[in-house]
């Protein structure tokens, strides 16, 4: 039988720490909804709060850094939307919530619905650059979509009147907040590229406006039907929703977006001061370059009246040039017809030496010293080779075999006709021949021996 080991004890401060460390691997990040409940708020500037239910309820933790970027005042009582990291106090050993972030419930329910339609819009490239449409060159009438009574109109028409008051705005009405302003904004920006595309009005871009406010104050311009307006715009479009810091969906899509409803106006219109000025630099330009042309013509003018004179002088002047070009021809004929002559002189010259006839005496001549001087040499030739073969038949004669045997030697050789040089080649009773300087004589072999008659020291 096994004895099991008892357990390993631990220490308060070691179980809570486990615990705290498995809570937080577990539980690194959570969203939690619940009613605010018990806010405190000491000193040190860290919020300590309980999120409850009708069934139950959690201690939180909000740190001083993390707080500080809530844009609402939250009062016990509120539905709220935490997320955070499940933790443990280990001094008191109470399970809680650490929170990194804290929005009204309703709030978050609309941020959760603001960033899945971006997603959604995103992955279908309605924000890609290569659908951004540019402004145009010169840009004279601009349709407004906002609200008539709202901040954001009497700002656009102050910028316009102060920059360029000569720029033509129509506005057109539409409710910019609560359940139908999304659908007034998409129709009245279809309704602008209706008109533009018919021709019944010459709208260059459309602005689309209003002021700053809440989420839920800007959330008709988060709606997919003012998206896909925008999307399918024929006309530029530019968004200035809220203010700076605010952005919407209609921002995204839009071909531009101005920070706030004054920038896109100043955005859209020409500085009138800085075009005056530019206008008086120009002016001036123009000035000194007319001045300074003029001045190129009076020079102009100066110099062909200096050139004018008496055209009787001109014509003088043109014969006395028409007598000298006469004078240059004849000379140049003259000197034409001195080289002319001088190489028809050369040619002959040449040509009564390249004469056929002459060539040919020439040629015969050197023919006939060729072949007397061939046939001597052939003569020089053939005495030379008849001497030189007397000498080689002497010599032949005096090696020859016939010479040999006269000498009184005679040449064996076996049945076959092999001549024998060597004893050691021979067999005894052997028949042979022998060939003297005179006749020949059958012999047969009695006896035999290797050894030289002759040698040479």
């Amino acid at each position: 039988m096994t004895t099991q080991e008892p357990p390993q004890t631990l220490s308060v401060s070691q179980l809570n720490g486990l615990a705290k460390q498995l809570l937080e691997d577990c539980f690194a990040q959570v969203n939690v909804s619940g009613e605010l409940s018990t806010l405190s708020r000491p000193s040190s500037g860290h919020w300590y709060f309980t999120l409850k239910d009708d069934r139950a309820q959690i201690r939180c933790a909000f740190f001083k850094g993390k707080n500080m970027r809530v844009n609402f005042n939250p009062e016990p009582g509120q539905q709220v939307t935490v997320r955070g990291k499940v933790s443990l106090y280990e001094g008191r050993g109470d399970y809680q919530l650490i929170v990194d972030s804290m929005q009204q419930a309703g709030a978050g329910a609309l941020a959760l619905a603001f960033e899945k339609l971006k997603q959604e819009l995103l992955a279908a490239g309605w924000f890609d650059p290569e659908h951004k449409k540019p402004l145009p060159s010169t840009i004279k009438h601009v349709a407004v979509v906002t609200s008539p009574t709202g901040a954001a109109i009497h700002d656009i028409l102050s910028v316009f009147k102060r920059r360029w008051p000569a720029m033509q705005i129509s506005v057109l009405p539409v409710l910019v907040q609560g359940t139908n302003a999304a659908g007034q904004i998409a129709n009245a920006i279809a309704q602008a590229n209706h008109w533009a595309r018919t021709k019944q009005q010459d709208f260059d871009v459309i602005l689309v406006s209003r002021g700053g406010g809440s989420l839920e104050d800007l959330w008709p311009f988060n709606e997919h039907i003012v998206a896909a307006a925008i999307h399918d715009s024929e006309l530029p479009v530019i968004s200035a929703v809220g203010h700076e810091v605010d952005f919407s969906i209609s921002d995204f899509v839009a071909d531009i977006r101005a920070a706030t409803p004054s920038a896109a106006a100043e955005l859209l219109s020409p500085d009138q001061a800085e075009l005056v000025s530019k206008l008086h630099l120009l002016k001036g330009r123009l000035t000194k370059a007319q001045q300074l042309r003029l001045r190129r013509w009076q020079e102009q003018l100066q110099s062909l009246t200096r050139r004018v004179r008496d055209p009787r002088s001109q014509l003088r002047e043109q014969s006395q040039r028409l007598d000298d070009l006469e004078l240059r021809l004849q000379r140049q004929w003259q000197q034409s017809q001195r080289r002319r002559q001088q190489r028809l002189a050369a040619a002959n010259q040449q040509l009564a030496l390249l004469n056929p006839q002459r060539q040919l005496s020439n040629k015969l001549r050197d023919l006939a010293q060729l072949r007397k001087r061939m046939l001597n040499a052939m003569q020089q030739n053939l005495k030379q080779s008849k001497a030189a073969s007397l000498s080689l038949e002497q010599q032949l004669r005096h090696l020859g075999p016939e010479q040999t045997l006269n000498r009184g030697y005679s040449i064996i050789q076996d049945n076959k006709g092999q001549i024998i040089s060597r004893a050691d080649k021979l067999s005894v009773g052997q028949k042979l021949t022998a060939q003297f300087s005179q006749g020949t004589a059958d012999l047969e072999v009695n006896s035999t021996t290797g050894k030289k008659l002759f040698s040479v020291p």
